[in-house]
């Protein structure tokens, strides 16, 4: 196995995955010659040609909407966004259309499209470069949407994604694309949409987090080392659908809950999962259900930025609260 980054799981995903069905096309801004802006597709053009890799106007909505025609006309088409705050020039092609599909046909036909983009901060970016868009995304039905945490998880949701027959929203943690590398299998292998995984057992607390927040939560818990604290912590993997199940058994273990999300709190993905937490395992409880968040304030530009992300010492104080409730 190749010890590889998070960049290089997902090229090595598309790659594969062209290698072994024509049908399979990427493209968006700059991702073909450039290979993107961050270099997620480097390589692939050259590899593949112009016809299955290439570059497109600056119109989202031309990206996400020449998708559906695409994927209607037998193709499985990976349109990249070249930044997430810019998702939402192409939002009304998603949808209007992409999520529709399905439920328009009444069920007989759907649409293996998926679009990728990097989100979240991390990078001193501009405005519109640091958005988390959990919550535009998974509150659409019909749409599948995926955060992988690490390399591995990268590449196995990524092909499970491309052989989705319906579409999936695939963000990539921008912040840890080149952070950390980890043993990746070279063959294909594929990991269940919608299957959260147990980074961690424990037994006084379940911490849920995903994306680029499982590390700060995996550094929260490296802080508590000395207080006797035992932490559950799950990687959601996928916003929608959520793996309830694992949430819920592991909520029963330990009767703690606590939710780390980048995305600022109102109407978060962490409401939701708290709300499921009371629904389904509420007698189970011995101290509420909390989340840390990022706040409700536009993400700061450059030297403001960190000051908007949830910290692992933001972490480990909710943790010790909610533990010692």
């Amino acid at each position: 196995m190749a010890v590889i980054n998070l960049l290089t799981a997902i090229n090595q995903a598309l790659d594969q995955k062209m290698a072994e069905d024509p049908t399979v096309i990427v493209y968006g801004e700059d991702a073909g010659y450039e290979g993107g802006v961050f270099r997620v597709t480097a390589g692939l053009q050259k590899k593949y040609g112009e016809e299955r890799v290439f570059d497109t106007p600056i119109s989202e909505a031309a990206i996400t909407g020449n998708a559906v025609g695409m994927a209607i006309n037998g193709l499985r088409p990976v349109a990249e966004i070249q930044f997430d705050g810019f998702v939402f020039a192409g939002y009304t092609e998603i949808v209007t259309h992409m999520a529709r599909y399905r439920n328009r046909s009444r069920g007989r036909y759907g649409l293996p499209i998926v679009v990728r983009f990097p989100v979240g901060g991390g990078i001193r970016a501009l405005e519109h470069h640091s958005e988390s868009l959990e919550t535009f995304m998974g509150h659409i039905p019909g749409l599948k949407v995926v955060i992988p945490s690490t390399p591995y998880d990268a590449k196995g949701l990524l092909i499970s994604a491309i052989e989705d027959p319906d579409p999936v929203i695939y963000m990539e943690p921008k912040r840890i694309y080149r952070s950390g590398k980890q043993e990746v299998p070279e063959e294909i292998y594929r990991i269940p949409i919608g299957k959260a995984k147990v980074v961690q057992p424990g037994s006084d607390i379940t911490v849920v987090a995903w994306g680029a927040m499982v590390r700060e939560a995996e550094k929260a818990i490296k802080l508590l080392e000395n207080e006797n604290i035992s932490v559950e912590l799950i990687d959601l993997r996928t916003i929608n659908p959520i793996d309830e199940e694992a949430i819920i058994q592991s909520v029963q273990k330990t009767g703690r809950f606590l939710v780390v999300q980048e995305a600022v709190k109102t109407y978060g993905p962490g409401a939701e999962l708290m709300s499921l937490v009371n629904e389904k395992a509420f007698l189970y409880l011995e101290a509420p259900p909390t989340r840390v968040t990022g706040f409700d304030i536009t993400v700061p530009l450059a030297r403001g930025e960190m000051h908007h992300f949830v910290q692992p010492e933001r972490i480990a104080a909710e943790i010790k609260k909610v533990v010692r409730f």
